[in-house]
């Protein structure tokens, strides 16, 4: 697939096909997250990948919203540090955003559904991945072939329009 046909193909997909994924479709997912920019490049974060159903379905109880991980063939945990420098939580943030975007639309180019979970109990994930003190974990991305139909461009995406969101040279 093609970039743009990846960027526009790509939904967050939370029902799966029971297959599992490829390990090089997964390696190759994480790779993108690996070369994800970030900060001053200072890249702080890890991955864990998990495909273990037992594990997954543990994982999906982190947050109402992470149902769909118990289902997924596979679950990344973005990974980063307690940090106890607030001011820079933000900029944290920001780059797993950029990181876990690399990775769907990643997945998306590979055919593969994607869709991210937040993590609200913080001490059960740490207890489910058997993270290090001061490693927390605050998204996951649960990934499989999509359930409902394959993922393909969308030609009319429910989004606003164009020229409503998009403004030139001053508001």
């Amino acid at each position: 697939m093609e970039t743009w046909d990846a960027v526009r193909a790509r939904r967050n997909i939370r029902t799966y096909r029971p297959e599992p994924l490829e390990t090089a479709h997964l390696e190759r997912i994480l790779e993108a997250g690996r070369r994800a920019p970030s900060s001053r490049n200072e890249q702080r974060w890890d991955f864990v990948a998990v495909t273990d159903r037992e594990r997954l379905a543990a994982l999906s109880r982190v947050w109402r919203g992470a149902a769909h991980i118990a289902n997924a063939a596979a679950a990344i945990a973005l990974v980063v540090s307690d940090e106890p420098d607030r001011h820079m939580w933000g900029s944290i943030q920001y780059d797993l955003g950029q990181t876990a975007m690399l990775m769907m639309v990643t997945a998306a180019d590979l055919g593969i559904g994607a869709g991210h979970a937040h993590v609200e109990d913080k001490e059960l994930i740490r207890e489910i991945l058997d993270l290090p003190a001061g490693r927390t974990c605050t998204h996951m991305i649960g990934l499989g072939v999509p359930g409902d139909r394959p993922l393909r461009p969308i030609e009319n995406p429910a989004r606003r329009p164009f020229n409503e969101v998009v403004h030139r040279e001053r508001w």
